[in-house]
């Protein structure tokens, strides 16, 4: 165990690879977590609705996706500036999202009692563009360590799909699955793909993260002292420490050791903002 916060949603950790500190979030706390391993001091800045997601930013700010929009958060202050509003209904809150390698954001939606198809796959580049739509849970996003693939984690469809991913313009075709995940193990939460291209998969209500490799098949069952793994994030000078988070009734944060490093999380490339200003346009592709 690293940190005993009894997080009543615990989600999100993401390694700042620069600032050399883990950012997570307590979702129904509404809050953002700023763990320093060198001190081990936690620092937790409150928010004014649920973080579904953070990300640091090119810029040293954090970016948060909020229930309705999304905000960069400036730790020195805790002033936050809003960069874009969600075009849904306010029984709709944003969930996981994670950044490419040319610095957009993919983050996702659901509804708040998880009806079937009311979400939505966004990608935010300075514009705010739905790739996929007629999501029920959207959640763990990540990419293969050659950036050409995408894994994308809809929980209520109990698996893990991919897709091939364009890194000049951002777009996903071939949409496939990736891995199934039998009923009575847990629910597919959030995803970390390592330097192998191994798929790391968090278990909601299966006390365990799966690691797949890259073709499909699981290669290791990691157990968790939580019952409800939520998602798991590489990071440390190294980048060898899994970090894992956990809802009640646990609520923790835990690192692993699992002999295999993965990327810190890749920042919003804060220059994104300078050429272009949110919308509600149409995709330039769809799954």
């Amino acid at each position: 165990m690293l940190i005993q916060d009894h997080a009543r949603l615990g989600e999100g950790p993401r390694w700042d690879a620069v600032a050399r500190r883990l950012l997570w979030l307590d979702i129904e706390g509404r809050s953002l977590h700023v763990f320093d391993p060198a001190s081990g001091h936690d620092r937790v800045i409150g928010l004014d609705n649920r973080p579904g997601a953070a990300v640091p930013m090119t810029d040293g700010r954090v970016l948060v996706g909020l229930a309705d929009r999304l905000v960069a958060v400036d730790l020195s202050d805790e002033s936050t500036e809003t960069l874009a509003v969600f075009p849904h209904d306010v029984d709709m809150r944003l969930n996981d999202g994670a950044c490419d390698r040319a610095g957009r954001l993919w983050i996702g939606s659901l509804e708040l009692e998880f009806a079937p198809g009311r979400g939505t796959l966004y990608r935010f580049d300075g514009e705010l563009v739905p790739v996929v739509r007629d999501v029920t849970l959207s959640n763990g996003i990540g990419w293969s360590p050659d950036g050409t693939l995408m894994y994308y984690v809809d929980t209520r469809a109990y698996a893990v799909d991919v897709f091939d991913f364009d890194v000049s313009d951002g777009s996903l075709t071939n949409r496939r699955r990736f891995a199934a995940i039998e009923r009575g193990v847990g629910d597919p939460d959030g995803l970390a793909v390592d330097d192998e291209g191994c798929v790391w998969v968090a278990l909601y209500g299966g006390s365990a993260i799966r690691r797949y490799e890259p073709a499909g098949r699981v290669e290791r069952v990691v157990a968790v002292p939580a019952k409800n793994v939520t998602s798991c994030g590489f990071g440390g000078e190294a980048g060898d420490q899994l970090y894992i988070t956990s809802a009640a009734p646990d609520g923790r944060v835990f690192v692993h050791e699992p002999g295999v490093a993965g990327p810190p999380a890749q920042p919003f490339h804060a220059g994104l903002l300078e050429s272009t200003a949110p919308s509600d346009a149409e995709p330039t592709s769809a799954a």
